[in-house]
């Protein structure tokens, strides 16, 4: 008698029902239910079609929540996690304590090198730091907004072209 065993027995995964575990079922069948809801819902209004292409951003993030997976987590542990590095994360400055008269001295050096620079260019170049971060936070704000904003103003119009006359 043979039995086979995984190499790596940390990948087994014990299947419910169709080679599902449970996670994957109780998702999928959340996701086919709420899909199946806003299409049954927006069918009248705007047409089969487009009301599946306005269910399937609603419905795509449930169904990766169930079967997607990187480095053992979740889609939404990961989302959360990639949330939390766009705009909760605090910026490290590191102080030097090792030979302060040096750093002085380099200090000095560049706020020559500065001021000599300023006379022929206004701009500095690869501004990073605090404000650098700040804009690039704002931006993302405003590109989310839009994308909103296009996808709401997406279904508007597909009500209008449903009942225009």
């Amino acid at each position: 008698m043979v039995i086979e065993i995984n190499k790596n027995i940390d990948n087994y995964k014990e299947s419910v029902v169709l080679g599902l575990t449970a996670r994957q079922l109780v998702y999928s069948v959340l996701s086919v239910a709420v899909g199946g809801g806003i299409v049954l819902l927006l069918y009248q209004y705007v047409g089969l079609t487009v009301s599946a292409y306005i269910a399937i951003p609603v419905v795509a993030p449930i169904a990766m929540t169930g079967f997607y997976s990187y480095h053992g987590m979740t889609f939404m542990e990961m989302m959360k996690l990639k949330l939390h590095f766009a705009f909760a994360n605090r910026t490290y400055t590191y102080v030097s304590t090792e030979g302060e008269q040096a750093v002085r001295k380099l200090r000095l050096e560049e706020e020559t090198k500065n001021k000599a620079g300023k006379k022929s260019s206004t701009g500095k170049k690869g501004d990073t730091g605090r404000g650098g971060f700040a804009a690039v936070r704002k931006k993302i704000f405003r590109m989310f907004f839009a994308v909103v904003l296009l996808f709401v103003l997406f279904v508007v119009l597909a009500v209008w072209y449903k009942y225009r006359q």
